[in-house]
């Protein structure tokens, strides 16, 4: 009886920290399973929310359902996820398979079939659980490198009912990972009034000192109050040498834990305030991906567990403390991190920088900034603080603020263009100065008379720019009157460098043709074996719009057998 009494708590412990069914999913490919991104790892604004699988630097990997279940959803993209199959299990998972290079021969035909009758490449369908049923390890597609996409890959995710991403080594996904997480950066930061850390009252960086074991110790430093800490760590697996995310980290304080975060399932509701777990300003300046040890006010984030005083600690004077760090990956190898701190109350060496200006924004409610020709409206909780806030209007542009605040929810700028004579207006747009030559960058620009309106996450600095330039479209490997009777394809390079490409449209013969478009290597290619070219002599006619409205006609005349 005790032996199965210890059985089976033994059982039910194994259960309870990881529920999910080991044997019910197979691999999506048939090569080794090596990774170049993992579950939950820090995107820009965004938890990468599946595993991004190698494919051996080649598209055309043939994908495979993990699993029995029907596909309940195609889309198909420019950007984003490219081409995209969701399936739908019987046991409530459902399984993403992106950036695909094409679909099964099946669904490839399925598709096709509506982007003709709806005369558009991007779609989305939600097919019924009996018109596309698959059954487990069927081929569904091959692997590609579609939408924002930057390599050959297949992004994979596992989402539950409530399509939220799981991640998939907890389903018995193995990866060969040996290779503890490593840490770049360390920093501490003083919370309360009175706290300071080695003398000042600013955000300090840390030195770490690498130990023979992979550990690490902190060099020892003296503070004061109520203080936090952040960390900048990756992981390796050991076949891959891609900066990847970490599965656990975990802080304690005088051997007590204090902190832990857990990256194994989150809701798309709650990505964004990614911005809140990162120290925003560091990533936006130096492009450090520090993850903060400790939960500031307005962090909805469903990631953390085990935290004590929200993962801060209260140093007093005259006091040894120690702090430590517990990384792990999903192997459970671990990275520690060690730090002596002596509490000494001091006058501080420094003083923070606060900027007063004469706008005030109150994160809890509406915000609305208006000077000249310009408005500014934030909603109600668009910011997580409180803060003083620089808008300046000079002419037609903007200077809202340095784009270091992270944002929680759009708002909108709109200029009034009342002085300018209505013709002029057509290649007139919203654009947001970026980089160190200020380039104009196309902000999605509506436009209603002479009012313009654009709705942004950033924040930074606005004006009203021209484009002038309309898109070129260049044959590949083919000319007016030319013969295509070997051809597989037929393909254009289209560009836009000003505002970029908003639209295109293709006709054989007047009938519309499905090409598709890759915006990375900016080609459109339409395949001859959709049959829409069936005459020896074909007149071909592509007409490509940019963002402002100005538009390019590319005809051409060619031979087919």
């Amino acid at each position: 009886m005790r032996k199965f009494l210890l059985f089976f708590l033994f059982s039910y412990t194994i259960f309870s920290q990881n529920p999910y069914p080991q044997d019910y999913f197979t691999s999506p490919l048939d090569i080794p399973i090596i990774l170049s991104g993992t579950f939950a790892e820090l995107r820009s604004n965004h938890f990468h929310a599946g595993l991004d699988i190698k494919t051996q630097q080649v598209q055309g990997k043939k994908v495979y359902a993990i699993a029995d279940g029907y596909v309940s959803r195609i889309k198909i993209a420019h950007f984003g996820y490219g081409k995209a199959i969701y399936i739908t299990h019987p046991n409530g998972y459902t399984s993403v398979y992106a950036h695909l290079q094409k679909l099964s021969p099946e669904l490839e035909t399925y598709i096709k079939k509506l982007q003709y009758e709806r005369e558009s490449f991007e779609i989305e369908v939600f097919p019924t659980p009996s018109e596309l049923p698959v059954s487990k390890k069927q081929l569904i597609a091959y692997s590609g490198n579609t939408g924002s996409s930057g390599g050959p890959h297949l992004h994979f995710e596992i989402r539950d009912n409530e399509e939220r991403p799981i991640n998939p080594l907890l389903f018995g996904i193995d990866v060969l990972d040996t290779t503890k997480p490593l840490v770049s950066n360390m920093y501490a930061y003083p919370i309360s009034e009175d706290a300071h850390i080695n003398g000042s009252v600013k955000r300090q960086k840390l030195r770490l000192i690498p130990q023979p074991d992979g550990d690490y110790k902190v060099e020892d430093i003296t503070a004061y109050g109520k203080i936090g800490f952040a960390i900048e760590t990756i992981d390796r697996q050991d076949l891959a040498a891609n900066k990847n995310g970490v599965y656990n980290i975990s802080s304690f304080f005088n051997g007590l834990k204090n902190f832990e975060i857990d990256f194994r399932r989150f809701s798309f509701s709650e990505t964004n305030h990614i911005n809140r777990l990162m120290d925003y300003e560091l990533y936006k300046n130096e492009k450090d991906k520090l993850q903060k040890l400790f939960i500031e006010n307005n962090n909805p984030l469903s990631l953390y567990t085990n935290t004590t005083e929200d993962g801060y600690i209260s140093i007093a004077d005259s006091t040894a403390s120690v702090y430590k760090v517990e990384i792990k990956d999903f192997k459970d190898n671990t990275t520690t991190v060690d730090l002596e701190i002596n509490g000494v109350s001091t006058n501080p060496i420094d003083s923070l920088d606060l900027k007063v200006t004469p706008h005030y924004i109150l994160a809890s409610q509406e915000n609305i900034l208006e000077k000249d020709n310009v408005t500014v409206h934030f909603p109600r909780e668009s910011f997580y603080d409180n803060f003083f806030i620089d808008f300046q209007v000079e002419n037609d542009t903007l200077v809202l603020h340095e784009p270091i605040i992270p944002l929680k929810k759009y708002f909108t700028v709109t200029f009034n263009l009342e002085q300018y004579h209505s013709e002029d207006l057509n290649q007139l747009y919203i654009a947001r100065l970026v980089g160190w030559n200020d380039f104009p960058s196309y902000s999605r620009t509506i436009k209603k008379g002479k009012t313009f309106t654009t709705r942004t996450k950033n924040l930074g600095t606005y004006t009203i720019a021209k484009d002038n330039d309309a898109p070129t479209i260049t044959p590949i490997r083919f000319k007016d009157g030319a013969w295509l009777s070997k051809y597989r394809y037929l393909k254009l390079k289209i560009n836009d460098k000003t505002t970029g490409i908003s639209n295109y449209r293709a006709t054989i013969n007047g009938q519309w043709i499905l090409m598709e478009y890759d915006y990375k290597t900016k080609l459109l290619t339409y395949d001859f074996n959709d049959g829409v070219s069936t005459e020896t002599k074909n007149n071909l006619k592509v007409i490509v719009t940019d963002n402002v409205g100005n538009s390019t006609t590319f005809e051409a005349t060619f031979y087919r057998k």
